[in-house]
């Protein structure tokens, strides 16, 4: 299989970013204390069980019996030091600021580990599924699965087996490549993969040139971030009114239109609905008024500014030949409110940037902390202390009042832009009957042969 990105490396998440081809071999090879099945729901991983408290305070974990490879059994203590490192001063894990939750992390005997959190999380475990919370200890994982690296960079991973069990018996062993989505598609087209993952809509076109049918080129449904935050601290765009006018220009349902993929929603809230934390996210004022009315608005408030027009905006893209279509369509509709959009690479200096983020877990605090003062210098101090005290609520009641406050203070700060869901596509070969797309993107190696139901 290939995976679209670097070649697979065991990289310690608390220190590098994961790409696809890192994050499913960490899934499979050193995963943490659950994982997603392949309907994204829960599973054991290294916890052969969990209880949650009725409060939702306390999650006590029993470790199955396992081994680390140089054969020494593999401790609560051990766990712990790990899941503690992740949240380290020092730790530049992605999922950090969600690990602010966590009061404490305990190991209670050698087989038992409990963490207790600050206020109740639902969804909690979805985040400790995910591969950056994988449990590395000396750059080795306990399984199930065993890497071995390849002379061309790929890895082998062969799957447990009993020793009464037949190798025909268990699920393959999986080779394990990254490189880039052309290489990728080339390959799958040429029958050398049965599965690439990773792929974006930066990267979407060459999939779509590759004229594959509906039951080989599929989309995860994925959720998350996926649209433009604010980052220029100066100029135009420091005034609310302006960055509502650039949101308000956007032609969502066009840009859905030519993407074409199926079940793709467009966005106007920075939180989906229908979360647990908060079920009814804040949506803008204007959301009911027809495209030229908001166009004319945005363009009225663009027409006041003291500046020469049309104004100047930069704006930083990955690159990939699916975001330069989908900045074209950006470039036109802000030129028709006389905005100029200028292209950047992705780690230039900006006035807007591209998030394109699948979300780790049904939390809305994940969305909101990604526009913190803390994270991004286009922010609301007010909503900050909402979150804050949000992180120590009482309760769920408590809880969801003032992370509601907080959405509702970011929207009327304009600090991001909304488009749509996040885009996550895979090319499956028919032999992988187990593979099924879901929120989390995430596919385990375990189950991608499994039988059809």
């Amino acid at each position: 299989m290939s995976a679209i990105g670097q070649p697979p490396q065991l990289d310690n998440p608390n220190l590098e970013p994961l790409d696809a081809a890192s994050a499913f071999l960490i899934e499979a090879s050193a995963e943490g204390l659950v994982r997603f099945d392949a309907a994204g729901q829960i599973e054991p991983g290294l916890a052969q069980s969990w209880i949650v408290s009725d409060d939702g305070m306390r999650y006590t974990f029993r470790l199955a019996r396992m081994r680390w490879p140089d054969g020494s059994r593999m401790t609560a203590q051990q766990v712990a030091g790990r899941l503690q490192a992740a949240r380290s001063r020092a730790s530049r894990n992605p999922l950090k600021p969600m690990l602010g939750a966590i009061d404490e992390i305990m190991a209670m005997t050698d087989e038992v580990l409990e963490i207790a959190l600050r206020s109740p999380r639902p969804n909690f475990l979805q985040m400790l599924a995910q591969p950056e919370m994988g449990i590395l200890f000396k750059g080795q994982g306990a399984g199930p699965y065993r890497p071995t690296w390849q002379e061309d960079g790929t890895v082998l991973l062969t799957p447990p087996r009993n020793e009464e069990e037949e190798e025909e018996d268990g699920p393959p062993p999986i080779l394990l490549k990254g490189e880039r989505a052309a290489l990728a598609i080339a390959r799958f087209l040429e029958g050398e993969a049965d599965l690439v993952i990773g792929g974006t809509i930066g990267d979407l076109p060459l999939a779509r040139a590759a004229r594959l049918g509906n039951d080989r080129l599929t989309f995860d449904p994925a959720e998350g971030l996926f649209g433009l935050a604010f980052t220029a601290a100066e100029g135009p765009l420091t005034d609310p009114a302006v960055r509502q006018a650039l949101s308000m220009a956007l032609d969502r349902d066009a840009l859905s239109s030519v993407l074409a993929i199926p079940g793709l929603a467009t966005r106007l809230s920075l939180v989906p609905t229908e979360l647990e934390e908060m079920p009814r996210p804040a949506v803008p004022a204007w959301a009911g008024n027809p495209l030229p009315m908001r166009r004319e608005y945005a363009a009225q408030t663009i027409g006041k500014l003291d500046v020469p027009k049309p104004i100047q905006v930069r704006v930083a893209m990955p690159q990939g030949p699916g975001y330069r279509i989908l900045f074209a369509r950006l470039k036109r509709d802000w030129a028709a409110i006389g905005v100029d959009a200028q292209k950047v690479a992705i780690d230039d200096q900006a006035d807007l940037r591209f998030i394109d983020l699948v979300a780790p877990a049904r939390l809305a605090s994940w969305y909101l902390r990604r526009f913190s003062c803390d994270a991004n210098p286009v922010c609301d101090p007010a909503a900050d202390e909402a979150m804050a005290a949000a992180r120590i609520a009482p309760n769920m009641a408590a809880r969801r009042a003032l992370l509601a406050n907080a959405d509702r203070l970011l929207a009327a700060a304009n600090v991001f832009i909304p488009i749509a869901t996040p885009i996550r596509w895979s090319l499956l070969s028919p032999r992988l009957a187990g593979f099924r797309p879901n929120m989390f993107a995430r596919h385990y190696a375990g189950e991608l042969a499994a039988p059809s139901p």
